[in-house]
């Protein structure tokens, strides 16, 4: 019996629940939380920041979320308020979990997939998600004053563009270099030493290897191995847990991804809705990966190989993310 594990944020719903409560409580927030995933992107795709790992955008987030006014139950109301669903994902998720053992492994914060579960009545024990207590600390005022200053001053920096082709940073312009420098000396050097970085201490996102941990641990439990698993993940948070499977000769699937996605996925797949994983997940219990080697659709939706040929990887590349941002929207669509 095969698992199946999927992102939330892409594959399940529409939302980008950090982006848009940030953009709620901070002010300019989508301005601010743009620059701070790209800043993530950074470390985690260029740099390779010892320790750091995609997603890690939503423990950068939380010393200013908290200096806005963010408390648990804001977030809480906020994330049921606002939760958009896929198109049909929610009988889905629900006769998905009958055909064979589910999971969601997202990045998102708790409270967001507790409001799903709600809805859908998937198991929350079926979940991995990103633990967090907004409550868990009072900002003093000489701290309040620091990042009011520090807020202030990444609102004012230049766009940050990361170059499509740089691999290390030296690839990168020294101006952009330089913002980068200056971000990491704010996160990781003054906000790491003040009482309000326990967020950035203690939080840990699900995401990057921790994805990848999670397939693996379920795996484990369920003695299942993991050329039995199928992924299916749309961005840079999925790339180590979309290469897991892969390697180990399983399913792993760009869903209306982006090129992090897609450089690391065998197969890839577009659909303006969730009925698919349905007739994905029939296909996988009864040929296994064989079953999706040489099944190509082009209508209702559509299904293939990812290509290894550049031309036409960049042709699907662009491709996809034309297609992500028609689903999610522009400005959640080009979040890594």
């Amino acid at each position: 019996m095969p698992f199946l594990a999927l992102d939330c944020e892409g594959p399940l719903t529409l939302n980008d629940n950090a982006f848009e409560y940030s953009q709620a409580i901070i002010p300019k927030g989508d301005k601010f939380f743009t620059q701070i995933s790209r800043f993530d992107d950074y470390l985690a795709d260029i740099k390779k920041k010892e320790g750091y790992k995609a997603g890690d955008t939503l423990k950068l987030i939380l010393p200013f979320l908290k200096l806005f006014g963010a408390d648990n139950k804001s977030l809480r109301e906020f994330s049921r308020k606002t939760l958009i669903f896929l198109p049909e994902i929610p009988e889905t998720l629900f006769k998905l979990n009958q055909f064979l053992p589910t999971f969601i492994i997202s990045t998102s914060y708790k409270p967001y997939l507790e409001a799903l579960c709600e809805i859908t009545n998937f198991p929350m024990e079926n979940v991995f998600c990103t633990e967090v207590d907004l409550d868990k600390i009072k900002i003093s005022s000489s701290e309040a004053q620091i990042l009011r200053k520090l807020y202030e001053e990444i609102l004012n920096m230049p766009e940050i563009k990361l170059p499509k082709d740089a691999k290390k940073p030296e690839d990168l312009p020294s101006e952009l270099l330089r913002i980068l420098d200056r971000l990491e000396e704010i996160f990781f050097y003054i906000i790491w030493d003040m009482d309000i970085g326990i967020f950035l201490r203690e939080v840990n996102p699900i995401g990057g290897f921790e994805k990848a941990n999670a397939c693996k641990k379920i795996s484990e439990e369920l003695s299942i191995p993991l050329f039995e698993g199928f992924y299916v993940g749309d961005s840079i948070t999925d790339t180590q847990a979309l290469t897991l499977i892969r390697e180990n000769k399983g399913v792993s699937l760009s869903f209306n991804g982006n090129r992090y996605a897609l450089k690391s996925a065998e197969f890839y797949s577009l659909s303006k809705d969730g009925s698919v994983f349905l007739e994905f997940a029939k296909i996988f219990l009864e040929k296994g990966k064989e079953g999706f080697e040489n099944f190509i659709k082009i209508e209702p939706y559509e299904f293939g190989k990812i290509p290894s040929q550049k031309e036409e990887f960049e042709k699907l590349v662009e491709k996809s993310e034309t297609f992500r941002k028609k689903v999610r929207g522009e400005i959640i669509g080009a979040l890594g």
